[in-house]
């Protein structure tokens, strides 16, 4: 009985002391993602081990955008014209992602946002855990 009251006040420390989203916060979005995996709502997990592509996002404080890009080992990226525009909305604390494209538009939940962790929640209860990008130069 001890053991289960421990775990949960640890549990609990642990929840509250994780950095909360904030306005001030946000700006730590801009740069290079790399995915590490995506939790299911089963709580099942898919890992990505190895990233051909990275995640680049630059938000300029009312709107942004998200691409793909192909990182070199010359410290240099691949891209194309391709991209989500975005606009990032604070709904009572709650921070969503809200995409548009010319096919279609749709929302992520920011869960946490640090310098080097960002996760992300879509409407199907997906769990998006990036870790921030850091590139190797091989010259």
């Amino acid at each position: 009985m001890k053991l289960l009251f421990y775990s949960l006040l640890f549990s609990v420390v642990l929840i509250s002391c994780q950095e909360k989203v904030s306005p001030d916060s946000i700006s730590k979005i801009n740069g290079y993602w790399e995915i590490q995996k995506v939790e299911l709502p089963d709580d099942q997990e898919k890992e990505y081990n190895i990233n051909e592509t990275v995640d680049y996002i630059e938000w300029n404080g009312k709107t942004g955008f998200r691409k793909k890009v192909k990182p070199q080992f010359n410290g240099k990226y691949l891209t194309n014209e391709e991209l989500e525009t975005f606009q990032i909305i604070d709904s009572s604390g709650i921070f969503q992602i809200h995409y548009k494209t010319n096919f279609a538009k749709w929302s992520e939940e920011i869960l946490i946002l640090t310098d080097s962790v960002l996760v992300l929640k879509n409407k199907q209860n997906l769990k998006y855990h990036y870790k921030r990008f850091k590139p190797i130069s091989i010259q």
